[in-house]
Parts: structure tokens; sequence; C-alpha cells
């Protein structure tokens, strides 16, 4: 049996390509993401490192396929520690990065945003995810601080409970073209757009050119470049063949 730890647009098309093919099991964090995947072979629910390896042994797991999100490192690690201590097959989808280079704040961490954003004064407009908000707010000091999440209850919920105000919330699920984005940040206007590289499936391209053409000056939190299989049709050679 193949386990496929999904998370990310790529993990959605993969299923699509794989139709009636059907040795698998997909494992997704929240309800809120089985609406993106049409198959009944569908396990939903966050997963310690010790959870992961019980799901590997009673689902007799013979290869993990991790695509899940580039920033979602403690996944992976746990999923590349559960392949090797159970002698499992181990394949990583790895999305290559976007930014080289250009006219922006790069940082390589989130604890650097926190000093980076502890520092500046004005209007930020996040489109990091609702899962860093709590440290966010607290170097947010009289500066404004907008957030642009999913449309989940989830979401809203980690909102509400850092006190963030309605008209702080845009809930709305992407990615989005450069006119959207630009649409978007030209109404509130931020002096820094922050956002993470999440390659080009993230629209982190788009973002930034609709930050350049409004003046508006991006954040990157940064990342390494990852080791794996950047091809989606290699991904699916390798499952049908298994």
């Amino acid at each position: 049996m193949i386990w496929i730890i999904g998370g990310t647009s790529e993990a959605r098309k993969l299923i699509e390509r794989l139709g009636d093919f059907n040795n698998y099991i997909l494992t997704i964090a929240t309800e809120d993401g089985k609406e993106f995947f049409d198959t009944d072979n569908l396990f939903i629910g966050r997963l310690s490192r010790e959870e992961m390896g019980s799901f590997a042994k009673d689902n007799h797991i013979d290869m993990i396929v991790d695509l899940s999100h580039p920033y979602a490192k403690v996944v992976s690690e746990n999923a590349r520690f559960v392949s090797e201590k159970l002698d499992i097959e181990y394949k990583r989808y790895a999305r290559r990065k976007a930014v080289h280079g250009g006219d922006h704040i790069y940082l390589n961490s989130y604890e650097e945003a926190y000093d980076f954003l502890s520092s500046i004064e004005g209007t930020v407009f996040f489109t990091t995810g609702s899962k860093n908000i709590k440290d966010f707010e607290k170097v947010r000091g009289d500066n404004r601080f907008i957030y642009r999440v999913l449309p989940a209850l989830e979401s809203i919920e980690l909102c509400k409970a850092s006190d963030v105000h309605m008209r702080d919330i845009v809930a709305i699920l992407g990615p989005f073209s450069k006119e959207f984005n630009k649409a978007m940040l030209a109404s509130y206007n931020p002096n820094y757009c922050v956002m993470k590289d999440s390659g080009h499936a993230g629209g982190t391209r788009e973002k930034i050119q609709a930050c350049i053409e409004l003046d508006i000056k991006p954040v990157i939190i940064g990342r390494e470049e990852e080791e794996g299989i950047s091809d989606l049709e290699e991904i699916e050679k390798i499952i049908r063949s298994k």
C-alpha cells in the first residue's frame, strides 16, 4: 500500500491523474481539505511521529510519497524518520523556489521575520496563512497587520484567538493572479507584504509582481532548496510502477 501525504495543490493534481488506480491511502490534516479530493481512500487528521509509525504499520505501507507543503518541515522530517525506522521507501515531491534575487527583503526564518517586523512602522499585509498569527501579533506594536487566510473555520478561530479585528482578516482561497493580488493590495495600501517562497504553485511570483507595480516592499520568508523530485509526472510513474 502507498501512503500519499497531501496538503498541496500538487497532491490534488496527482490524485486526479491517478484516476482508477486504487492502491494508496491519502492523508490530509483537516476536514476543510476534503472537498478538494475526489477519492474514498482518504484519512483526515494530524499525525504525530508515533502516530505516523502506527499508521504505516496498520496499513501495511511499503512506500511513502510526500507531497506536504514545503514549509511543513516537521511533517517531512517525521515521514523520513518513519521510512528509515520501518525500512519503507520514501519519495519526496519538492517544489522549486520561485525567488532568486530581486528587489525585496529576504529573511531566512520566521524568527528573522519577527525581528524585522518588530523594527518597522506602517501597515503589513500577510499572505503566510494562519499558523503564525499569534507570533506576528506579539511584535505588531502600533502597526496595522492584515492577514489573508483560508476561508476555513480553523483559520478564523486562530485569528480570533489572537484578537485580530474582522477588518484585518481577508478569508479567501488562492492562489491568485497578479491582477487579483494587485487589486487586493491596492485596497489595503500596505507598506509591506509578507509571503513565503511557496514556489510557482503557491503564486509567489504573482505576489511579488503585484507588490513591485504598487511600490509595496515584498518580504519573503525563505527556505532551503529541497532535495526531491520536482516532476509530478515522474511521481505518478513511480506510484504506478509499485
